[in-house]
């Protein structure tokens, strides 16, 4: 294991109530490698502070104050590209949800989840994998991709997403495949979005098995 993945993971707090930044660090630092080092009431401090102490992740609020949610993204990606962006949202407007993907957040979490869940989705995030809500997850793929049925047939995938979808199955991670096809994290999150709406899915193990068990490819 290297060095990297033995370093707590630094993470940075972006949200309005300063309860909720307070119940949130609580949980986080009860975890051994998670280390909260900034709060941000605001997307202008949030960009600051990234640009200041470099966290690995920033868990932030959809709707943050004094800059909108989807410019603090990209912002923050543009200044710092290696961190992660997890979105807490207490709204299933879909719309608002696809713009802060698109702009660069690693997922999103409505706030009803679980504290494991968002333990689990800082991990996730920080390994470079796409996190969502899998109950809205199934809405918003299909609207994105606007096809009214899953496919059943490999010819519906794009030769790029097939291959995206072949090296999922080989167990990598987004950062892993981005390296692999020489393209971007955000890219891979794109085409992984495209691929579970085709497919009528809310996960990368879902869409794995879909494919293998129907013949779409083969392992090495």
């Amino acid at each position: 294991m290297s060095g990297e993945t033995r370093r707590n993971t630094r993470i940075l707090l972006a949200d309005g109530h300063h309860l909720v930044r307070q119940g949130i660090r609580r949980l986080l630092e009860s975890e051994a490698d998670f280390e909260v080092v900034g709060e941000a009431d605001n997307g202008l401090d949030a960009v600051r502070l990234t640009r200041e102490i470099k966290p690995d992740v920033i868990v932030m609020e959809a709707c943050i104050s004094k800059l909108d949610s989807a410019e603090t993204i990209r912002r923050i990606r543009a200044e710092h590209p290696r961190a992660a962006v997890l979105i807490l949202t207490a709204s299933e407007d879909e719309e608002h949800i696809v713009g802060l993907v698109l702009a660069g957040a690693g997922g999103y979490l409505l706030k009803s989840a679980h504290g494991d869940e968002l333990v689990q989705a800082i991990r996730s995030v920080r390994a470079g994998d796409f996190v969502c809500d899998p109950l809205l997850a199934q809405r918003l793929f299909k609207r994105t991709v606007r096809l009214p049925i899953a496919v059943n047939s490999a010819e519906h995938l794009t030769r790029r997403e097939l291959d995206v979808l072949k090296l999922a199955a080989k167990g990598m991670n987004n950062k892993h495949i981005a390296a692999q096809l020489g393209i971007g994290d955000r890219t891979v999150r794109q085409h992984l979005m495209n691929i579970f709406g085709k497919m009528g899915v809310s996960s990368r193990t879902e869409a794995v098995s879909k494919a293998l068990r129907q013949h779409w490819f083969e392992l090495d």
